[in-house]
């Protein structure tokens, strides 16, 4: 699936669902024991994406009350987007991505934490 480009963002879900249930559940030699297994895997995964859901949209809420009362040609916005996106952010990305400098990724990251 990931070859053809189907599931790329579903195989990592539904793995840390899996390891949710015993081996002994997923390697059962009835089959209908190994579906129930797979079938609560899935709802193991999907709970986990509902808890990383919520927990990034909190982070946004968070950091989007820091955005009041800033200028409008501020790069905080565009920073805020940039974390969200990514799951680890660097200062040469940051200043790839908005085009600025160095010290001006530093600062607004001192600003944003």
């Amino acid at each position: 699936l990931r070859q053809e480009g189907v599931a790329a963002g579903h195989l990592t879900s539904l793995n840390l669902g899996t390891k949710n249930i015993p081996r002994e559940r997923r390697r059962a030699r009835i089959r209908t024991d190994r579906v129930l297994a797979f079938v609560d895997a899935i709802q193991e995964a999907a709970l986990a994406g509902l808890k990383e859901h919520d927990r990034l949209m909190m982070a946004r809420s968070q950091m989007e009350r820091r955005l009041r009362q800033r200028r409008t040609s501020s790069k905080l916005p565009d920073l805020v987007e940039l974390v969200l996106s990514r799951p680890v952010v660097f200062t040469g990305m940051i200043q790839e991505a908005l085009k600025i400098s160095k010290q001006g990724a530093l600062n607004l990251v001192g600003e944003l934490s």
